[in-house]
């Protein structure tokens, strides 16, 4: 009896002992044995593990993409037009040996605020150095792939692994936004006064260019019109000359007919003339010629 109730304490205190010993790595995770604050040994496969009882203990660390947003920060670009930043990062502990050097027990939290610094850094420095409309335009990828490469080398140091760098937001500050909106806005006015006025030259252009081909198309016209008339008179003299070879008398008449047409109408028909007018030849006989 007295053996049996020995054995059975030591036996538990073996169960505990063995049981205390065995812990199991998360496919998610990574862990460090440490033995006195030392880091003794790195599991990083997942699976069963073992450590010394009492004197060594395990710590893990996330083995996943992180991810991390930075709080706004303030850059000036080299235009000196203050911009507000918005940006996070995505990241993963690489060497986590490293990264509790680095950090020793403040753990994850400790290594995301010196990202934080490491970031903030770097987005100025980049930032820094081109204009304001480089970092608002569309095409900022470079500028973003320069942050995340010098953010690499810096983090390095932490046993961190940084995978991308993206700016969320960039803004003016509030106190600036009424002085850029301003200043914006006086020079789309600009603009539109200088186009306004390129406008009203072309217009003013092509007035004078349709002006003067308009008075070259009447002159033109006029002169031809001027040829035609007086081809068209000298034909008609040609034409009346001809007859008045053919026929004297025929054509004294034909230009009397005429002139009664034109005299003799309706409300222009009185005529001073003495009696015996050659005028009234052919209405007295129609030998007139005679």
């Amino acid at each position: 009896m007295r053996k049996s109730a020995f054995l059975l304490p030591v036996i538990f205190i073996a169960i505990i002992a063995v049981l205390s010993s065995i812990f199991i790595v998360d496919e998610r995770e990574k862990a460090l044995v440490l033995q006195f604050g030392r880091v003794v040994d790195v599991k990083e496969e997942p699976g069963l593990a073992f450590k010394i009882p009492l004197i060594q203990e395990v710590v893990t660390y996330d083995d996943r993409i992180l991810s991390r947003d930075v709080d706004p920060l303030e850059v000036t670009p080299l235009d000196d037009r203050r911009l507000v930043v918005d940006a996070f990062a995505r990241y993963r502990i690489s060497d986590v040996r490293r990264f509790r050097e680095a950090t020793g027990t403040g753990g994850i939290e400790a290594g995301a605020r010196r990202l934080d610094s490491i970031l903030r850094a770097e987005t100025r420095e980049v930032l820094g150095s081109v204009s304001s409309n480089d970092i608002l335009s569309s095409d900022r990828a470079a500028l973003m792939l320069r942050i995340r490469n010098a953010a690499i080398v810096e983090a390095r140091a932490l046993g961190l692994e940084v995978i991308d760098v993206r700016l969320k937001r960039t803004d003016l500050p509030t106190e600036n936004l009424q002085a850029t909106f301003d200043r914006m806005r006086a020079e789309r006015v600009r603009e539109a006064t200088d186009e306004r006025a390129r406008g009203a030259e072309a217009a003013q252009r092509i007035r004078a260019q349709a002006d003067r081909t308009v008075v070259e198309l009447v002159s033109d016209a006029k002169r031809q019109a001027e040829i035609t008339r007086g081809e068209a008179d000298a034909e008609r003299n040609a034409i009346f000359a001809d007859a008045f070879g053919a026929d004297e008398e025929f054509f004294e008449f034909y230009r009397s007919l005429t002139a009664y047409q034109r005299s003799l109408k309706e409300g222009n028909s009185t005529l001073v003339l003495s009696p015996d007018s050659e005028f009234f030849n052919y209405l007295k006989s129609d030998t007139a010629g005679q």
